[in-house]
């Protein structure tokens, strides 16, 4: 199984600087994938989770792929209604050729009302986008000579994103749930793949909350989910160190030092 970690590419601490750090880090200690978030108009409502700077997710995965040779870069997840599929299909396209084959595409329908509003995206619609930007990027991708093999991942925890995936994606990439919940539809469902994005938040004791998310707890429960997630059969899991308290970008450290602990344990491993 393959383990990704998602970068925060927003927030006060993501200058330069601290961007590169993270993805020498993530390099450096053997993880797979790294992947950033999307938002275009950061309103109020996008501002008050995710604020300023947040930087555009392709240009931000384009400059990071000059600066890596090994990790896979990818979204999670761009909100496919916000662009034109014919411009996400040319320039996921531009950056695996690019990155030799680096991408992957995680696409979601999004959430944000007001940054829809501000887009002049119909909100109530982009469940009817998202399904038809997803087959334009298929249809444009087979109609050219040298079609790029880049997966495409749909997120989504309703049962409309897990149709969504089945009918359309490479895998399903739910995002920050419970281990019951995830088994309970990977049990149900015939999937394409399965990649979730799990959070990443160590603590000192044990969590005991039926309700605990996947990711949250001990490094000694952290591995355990990791372990479970392999039986259910997921192909790849995208570690999330961001918890909703921007500063936190500011200080990367403790995130880095529970990603050494993953890294150092799945290194050892028989």
């Amino acid at each position: 199984m393959r383990i990704g970690v998602n970068v925060p590419n927003f927030g006060p601490g993501t200058d330069p600087g601290v961007l590169r750090d993270w993805a020498r880090t993530v390099e450096d200690l053997g993880f797979d994938l790294l992947m950033v978030s999307d938002h275009v108009a950061v309103t109020p409502d996008v501002a008050e989770r995710y604020p300023e700077p947040f930087h555009e997710p392709f240009t931000t995965l384009a400059w990071l792929a000059g600066i890596t040779t090994r990790v896979r870069l990818g979204t999670t997840v761009l909100v496919l209604p916000y662009r034109h599929p014919l411009l996400v299909a040319r320039m996921a396209a531009t950056l695996d050729g690019l990155s030799d084959g680096r991408l992957v595409l995680g696409v979601g329908i999004g959430w944000a009302r007001q940054e829809f509003d501000a887009l002049g995206v119909p909100f109530t619609a982009r469940g009817r986008l998202t399904d038809d930007g997803l087959r334009t990027l298929r249809e444009t991708w087979r109609a050219q000579a040298k079609a790029p093999t880049v997966p495409l991942w749909v997120g989504g925890n309703s049962e409309a994103g897990i149709r969504r995936a089945i009918r359309f994606g490479d895998a399903w990439h739910p995002l920050r749930g419970t281990l019951p919940w995830m088994r309970s539809v990977v049990t149900r469902h015939e999937l394409p793949g399965f990649a979730p994005r799990i959070a990443l938040r160590r603590t000192a004791t044990p969590v005991d909350d039926p309700e605990r998310l996947a990711g949250v707890g001990t490094i000694e429960q952290i591995l355990d989910d990791l372990d479970q997630l392999e039986r259910l059969g997921a192909d790849t899991v995208v570690l999330d160190p961001y918890h909703g308290d921007p500063e936190e970008t500011r200080r990367p450290g403790a995130a880095w030092q529970t990603l050494t602990a993953v890294a150092d344990h799945r290194r050892t491993a028989p």
